[in-house]
């Protein structure tokens, strides 16, 4: 296939494609330096004076803004590739599609139906190629090319060159960031990007498998194939972690595509930001969906009867409001179905009205027949709202909460936990209610969001703005509403409620995916999970309600599932979302991972107990990829420090070893290295909890929860048995990080399926 290697020249000489990458450069360059110019204009010109003008403005500049910042986040790898065809057309691949100032086409966008062959076509089947090229850049300059012939009839005067670029990609050494794979994009992958966004999709993969990169590929893709639609609607990317979220952050804005929301579970209620991970037990208990008729009987607990009828003073009189008003008043908001908060309004509109005519009519202030003047019913309201005794009735028989302060209340009081429990059918355990106690001011937990979440839901916001100001937010709405309208403006650009807030100076201009991060109500029009085998079937209801047309991107790994009770099927890991399952791909070979290791891993949690559920297949093998130091001292408790501790520089000999080997094969200080150890251990060494020096750093001492989803050239694996007490998933996560080879250091013996290594 191959006849010759190109690697970076060491002469001027350019390689071939050169020309052209010099052009797609350029033109580039120009629509960058367009855009920006034509939103400098915009910006220094003012609008007609009235809100119509100024929203005209703004709206045009927040356009220009962000295909500039479309354009300034692609610059590596600009073009990758090409495609001779039989009709001797031909075709360059690359980040986005590009046009000469003539319109003519310069560059095929990857997600483009004219790209589709670059990816899917084979000797067998070659879709009208004849060559298909792959380009790689760097700094603008190319350095290598490989080229398959797909079409041996046709290839009359076409030269072959380079190596596999594949391979090229996976020798290359880790700089703590995730890259794209738009231009090595295997057959496989690139079907699942493009399937369809109907309904929940599952993308199952093992370690290396490439199923992140995927999922984000294919974020990039509907984006560009529904770009209306989901421009409008956004698209949310739910990540395990604040780490893995800036792990990835790159890849999108290479790919061109930015405005994308990226929350952790932790921080899916706007407010809530929550990082604590509860113990396996207590974030089980919490996961579980009877969580939702919990919190249906705690928010109805709010409403409450008054035993008898009760005497009010208002102004310098006394009024009575009995127990069938409260009823009535109830019965009639409840029927309106919205959430308790707001079903308040109108619980506190009717009483309060039922004691002004009251007063009205008990202080002579009504007609022959009884009725009110509408002026002498409003003076009787504003003395009730003045009055302590009205206030505390109307707030005990029906009090307005916030989602954080009930599920306070459950955890720091049992007897309210309790009786919500109990009305819902006592789903939970004396045991499990015991396990849930805890001080007011403890901080939220990851577990928890799920369920503030569904307090949100049920409560709704909190009451903030009185009546005379959301009668003026009304009429200032129907004003800016007339004013999209006049400028036909309409669609995703802004809305009326936005335009009302901006003028009174309430809110500034935000781009969507601003928007949509801090409403928790927003509907997305499509969700990408990753790490989707952890969540719980409360995480699950909070997406799907995010989520209502269900048009889902799930990726994860059973396998790599955390704790002792792994679902046997992805049908059982989805919980209620299950109902929406459309279709279900499996990723199994592993681009990343040695043979020898992922071959390691899959015999490790096979002795354990729990046999890999989808067995991968490596695409190489590393000489020397697995190598074992046996300290001959006594075993050290997980618990104590690294200081004076033979383990520990044995460790830092391993660590040693990586960076010299990586120094002399990829360059100085170029590369990643994990030092991998149990959670206990992690916390006595001092591990970066969070992970965050992945990012940074060459070396990193993390635990194996703290690796997940990260990949490195090498890891230092310390007592291994010590990773397995914290799970066989752990362990097999620490196993299957590195692109190079993993070096044990241990003193306790090994878990068994790695003794025999």
């Amino acid at each position: 296939m191959a006849t010759s290697t190109h690697d970076e020249p060491s002469t001027d000489l350019p390689l071939p494609e050169q020309d052209f990458v010099d052009s797609a450069y350029e033109r580039l360059d120009a629509l960058r330096a367009s855009y920006r110019e034509r939103q400098g204009r915009v910006h220094s010109t003012h609008g007609v004076g009235n809100a119509q003008g100024w929203t005209e403005r703004e709206a045009l500049s927040a356009h220009l803004g962000e295909m500039a910042a479309r354009l300034e986040g692609v610059e590596e790898r600009l073009v990758f590739g090409r495609l001779d065809m039989v009709d001797q057309s031909v075709r360059h691949v690359g980040r986005l599609s590009l046009s000469h100032e003539d319109g003519t086409p310069l560059l095929v966008d990857w997600r483009a139906p004219a790209a589709r062959p670059f990816y899917q076509a084979t000797s067998a089947e070659p879709d009208g190629v004849v060559r298909r090229r792959h380009i790689s850049t760097r700094d603008r300059r190319v350095t290598a090319l490989e080229d398959e012939l797909l079409d041996a009839a046709n290839a009359s005067g076409l030269e072959l060159q380079g190596e596999g670029a594949l391979m090229r990609v996976l020798s290359e050494a880790r700089d703590g960031r995730m890259g794209d794979i738009v231009a090595t994009i295997q057959s496989e992958q690139d079907r699942i990007i493009r399937a369809s966004d109907k309904g929940l999709m599952v993308v199952q993969g093992g370690p290396g498998t490439g199923k992140t990169a995927v999922a984000l590929h294919r974020i990039a893709y509907l984006l560009y194939a529904h770009r209306e639609r989901l421009e409008r609607s956004g698209v949310l990317l739910v990540g395990p972690s604040r780490l893995f979220l800036r792990y990835i952050e790159q890849v999108l804005p290479s790919l061109g595509e930015t405005g994308v929301v990226s929350v952790t579970l932790g921080d899916l209620v706007p407010g809530v930001h929550a990082r604590t991970e509860d113990d396996e037990a207590v974030a089980r208990i919490k996961g579980l969906p009877e969580w939702a008729k919990i919190v249906k009987e705690a928010v109805r607990a709010l409403a409450k009867l008054p035993q008898d009828d009760q005497v009010l003073r208002v102004w310098n009189r006394e009024v009575t409001l009995t127990r069938t008003d409260v009823e009535t008043a109830r019965r009639r908001a409840k029927r309106s179905g919205r959430p308790h908060n707001v079903a308040r309004e109108s619980f506190a509109r009717d009483l309060m009205d039922v004691l002004a005519l009251r007063l009205a009519r008990e202080a002579g202030d009504a007609d022959s027949e009884g009725g009110v003047d509408p002026e002498v019913k409003r003076s009787w309201l504003v003395e009730i709202r003045d009055s302590v005794d009205c206030r505390r009735a109307i707030n005990t028989a029906w009090m307005p909460t916030s989602a954080q302060t009930l599920l306070r209340r459950l955890y720091a009081r049992p007897e309210v936990l309790a009786a919500a429990n109990r009305k819902a059918g006592s789903p939970l355990r004396p045991n499990e209610l015991a396990a849930l106690m805890r001080p007011r001011s403890s901080p939220w937990t990851v577990s928890d969001v799920p369920i503030l979440d569904e307090c949100e839901e049920l409560l709704g916001p909190m009451p903030t703005t009185s009546a005379s100001s959301r009668e003026s937010d009304e009429g200032a709405i129907e004003h800016a509403r007339e004013a999209i309208e006049a400028q036909n403006l309409g669609g995703g650009i802004v809305t009326a409620q936005m335009l009302a807030r901006q003028v009174a100076g309430q809110e500034s201009w935000m781009p969507l995916s601003e928007r949509a991060a801090k409403d928790r109500t927003w509907a997305f029009g499509h969700i990408v999970v990753d790490e989707a085998q952890e969540l719980s079937p409360m995480a699950w209801r909070a997406l799907l309600r995010r989520c209502p047309s269900r048009s889902f991107t799930v990726v994860g790994d059973l396998d790599q599932r955390r704790g002792s009770k792994r679902p046997p099927t992805w049908e059982k890991a989805l919980g209620p979302a299950a109902r929406a399952l459309a279709a279900e791909y499996a990723l199994t070979v592993s681009y990343r991972t040695p043979a020898t290791l992922t071959t390691l891993a899959e015999g490790v949690v096979a002795r354990a107990g729990v046999p890999v559920l989808y067995p991968m297949t490596a695409v190489r093998d590393v000489e020397g990829c697995y190598r074992v130091t046996h300290l001959d001292a006594p075993e050290e408790r997980p618990t104590s420090s690294r200081e004076n501790s033979p383990l520990w520089r044995a460790v830092v000999d391993a660590q040693r070893m990586a960076e010299e080997r990586l120094d002399r094969e990829a360059g100085a200080s170029r590369g990643r290295i994990a030092l991998i150890v149990g959670q206990e251990r992690a916390r006595a060494w001092g591990a970066d909890v969070d992970g965050e020096s992945a990012l940074s750093e060459r070396v990193s001492l993390l635990s194996a929860v703290a690796s997940k989803g990260l990949e490195f050239d090498s890891v230092v694996l310390v007592e291994p048995a010590e990773i397995m007490n914290d799970g066989v998933g752990d362990l097999f996560v620490a196993l299957t990080r590195a692109t190079h080879d993993v070096h044990v250091v241990h003193s306790a013996p090994l878990p068994a399926g790695m003794e025999e290594w």
